[in-house]
């Protein structure tokens, strides 16, 4: 059964239409190497500190793909900005002539605020910019999703994108996978993000050797082709709840009022009480 969205105003937006309380996991720890025997004279070096796995969601019915929509639990005021970098497979020549696809102004911004956040990447816009690409998954505020190498659609119609054949939406997101890894992005979780949202039984199944979480989101920025930064702003702060999961973009040339609008957002949660927390922690909650 497809489980398409609505796009408010944007490149993507749509909500899940599936379960989105994770299997119980423990939380995310930090496992300490046992110390060698030293003397009293000699100590010896610091244990090794190893951090866990980023957690996941056990497959759904007959192997299916997991969806992860927003922390239905809790009262905690945590929530997770999330920032798609899109950019599809053929767009090279629109780069080559100026175009920009990244935001690093936004970037530099949730730095500045000191803001935990994951980019769902597309492996095309990681070739186009491996340097930031380097940097933002160097950075241990931010982790690298998966966006899809392509930016093309896993079902249709879906907002006019073009289509994956169904068997290549595996090696696509692998393709993906390894865009980071050669652009050296080391903090990559195994979670990903369907083009436009849309996604149906034959993608969650076609998915399921890849073994990545599909990570939605419950409150749409509206940022994706916005002119007024307080409106996108306003759409945010009055969506998000405890466990709240917002989709934003970091595409200068689609969504050029996000860096402004996170200036607002960002201390308006915080004088609400609200932290904001990677995917992968909001998930481990």
């Amino acid at each position: 059964m497809a489980a398409l969205g609505l796009l408010g105003a944007a490149l993507v937006g749509c909500d899940s239409g599936a379960a989105d309380t994770p299997a119980p996991k423990p939380k995310a720890a930090v496992v300490e190497s046992p110390a060698p025997r030293t003397s009293a004279a000699a100590p010896g070096p610091k244990p090794a500190r190893v951090p866990a796995a980023p957690p996941t969601m056990a497959p759904g019915p007959g192997g299916l793909t997991p969806v992860y929509t927003r922390r239905a639990q809790g009262t905690e005021k945590v929530v997770a900005l999330t920032f798609d970098a899109d950019m599809t497979a053929d767009q090279g020549p629109r780069a080559a002539r100026g175009e920009r696809f990244d935001n690093p102004e936004l970037i530099a911004t949730l730095r500045r605020l000191k803001v935990d956040a994951t980019v769902f990447m597309t492996g095309r816009w990681a070739e186009e910019y491996p340097d930031q690409a380097k940097s933002i998954g160097g950075d241990p505020r931010f982790e690298i999703a998966n966006h899809s190498y392509s930016h093309y659609a896993f079902a249709t119609p879906c907002y006019g994108l073009p289509t994956v054949p169904g068997p290549d939406m595996a090696s696509d997101v692998q393709r993906a996978f390894d865009s980071f890894r050669d652009a050296g992005a080391l903090n990559v979780v195994p979670y990903f993000r369907f083009p436009g949202g849309c996604y149906d039984d034959a993608a969650l199944r076609a998915l399921a050797p890849v073994g990545v979480t599909a990570v939605q989101w419950d409150v749409v920025s509206g940022d994706a082709f916005a002119k007024d930064a307080d409106a996108v702003a306003d759409q945010v702060l009055d969506g998000v709840k405890p466990g709240s999961l917002v989709v934003m973009h970091c595409t200068r040339s689609a969504a050029p009022v996000t860096e402004r609008a996170i200036r607002r957002i960002v201390p308006e949660l915080r004088a609400r009480g609200y932290r904001f927390v990677k995917v992968s922690e909001l998930m481990s909650r």
